[in-house]
């Protein structure tokens, strides 16, 4: 379509058959109209393929990353899908001119890619847009909150702790994308954050105004991610990927650089808390809450610890989980 940013989706879909169809409805319902989506079928043993490519929509196209049964990836997963995106035949539509990167089980809100593009489109200098996102839970019902996006120079706070919930709240443009090159298949959590620290580097992020989401996000229990964060040495490849670039020296002098890490650590710990307390393991998850207030001292967090002790129901309440 002649003047509209013409946007790329890739979407990597292991064993969604439960919640594909939703995510692909949220997609054809966007007022921006001008867009291509890939759905890389990683090995799915469900319906996750028949069900992408029986839309009937010859704007998504599915290609499948590993054999039934066997699983690349989800790093893998997208490299292959921004592989597509970026050639014939998929292309045939014109060039893809910035990506956004959908989990295979998240919704966005109608008008999503329109607003992520009206802001990139009002900020040239800007290498993403990113939007507002909240929670639902697994079956779709709202969940309390709204977060807000990120905007401007982010890569400090970034290599604190990661600011977006996952790639469906960010409209990258197409050559960040090429100049960040390929997720790091080696990774197999906080891949995403890495890969925004690398963009980051090259730009900064424009936020999208408003708190009106963009994504909406299923909390899973069963999910990779939430597995993942409950172990502490989950996160140690990314960390050490995430700061074994050269360039961040060179920005932030090896002292702040140390302070900042140590900040990330501290913030992995409270993650992890988090999760333990969400599968009913009280002590192992107050042990790691009190490690990270300790590394990074705060009134809230404190304040939070203090409650997970007394009362665990309004702490959860409060942070959101």
């Amino acid at each position: 379509m002649p003047g509209l940013l013409r946007i790329g989706l890739v979407i990597p879909a292991r064993d969604a058959a439960p919640w594909i169809g939703a995510t692909l409805a949220s997609v054809r319902a966007q007022s921006h109209a001008a867009w291509q989506a890939v759905v890389v079928d990683d090995g799915s043993a469900d319906a996750t393929a028949a069900i992408a490519a029986g839309t009937g929509d010859a704007r998504i196209a599915v290609i499948r990353a590993a054999p039934r049964g066997v699983s690349a990836g989800v790093s893998a997963a997208r490299n292959r899908g921004l592989a597509a995106l970026f050639a014939a035949p998929v292309a045939a539509a014109g060039p893809v001119a910035a990506v956004l990167f959908l989990d295979a089980d998240d919704l966005l809100a109608p008008d999503a890619l329109a607003r992520l593009a009206a802001t990139l489109a009002a900020h040239p200098d800007a290498v993403a847009a990113c939007g507002a996102w909240a929670a639902v839970t697994a079956a779709g019902a709202p969940l309390p909150g709204r977060h807000k996006p990120a905007g401007g120079d982010v890569l400090a706070r970034l290599l604190c702790r990661n600011l977006f919930v996952n790639g469906g709240q960010l409209l990258i443009r197409a050559e960040a994308v090429r100049a960040a090159g390929d997720f790091r298949p080696e990774l197999t959590y906080a891949e995403d954050w890495e890969y925004w620290l690398r963009l980051a580097r090259r730009g900064c992020f424009a936020p999208v105004p408003g708190r009106r989401p963009v994504l909406f996000v299923r909390r899973r229990a069963d999910g990779a991610c939430a597995r993942a964060s409950g172990d502490p040495a989950a996160f140690a490849p990314a960390l050490a990927a995430g700061f074994a670039a050269t360039d961040l020296k060179d920005r932030f002098g090896p002292a702040r650089l140390a302070r900042l890490r140590a900040r990330m650590e501290a913030e992995n710990h409270w993650v992890v808390g988090r999760a333990l307390l969400r599968r009913d393991r009280r002590d192992e998850g107050l042990a790691w809450l009190r490690r990270s207030v300790a590394a990074r001292p705060g009134a809230r967090r404190a304040v939070l610890l203090a409650l997970w002790h007394a009362a665990p129901a309004l702490a959860a309440r409060l942070a959101g989980g």
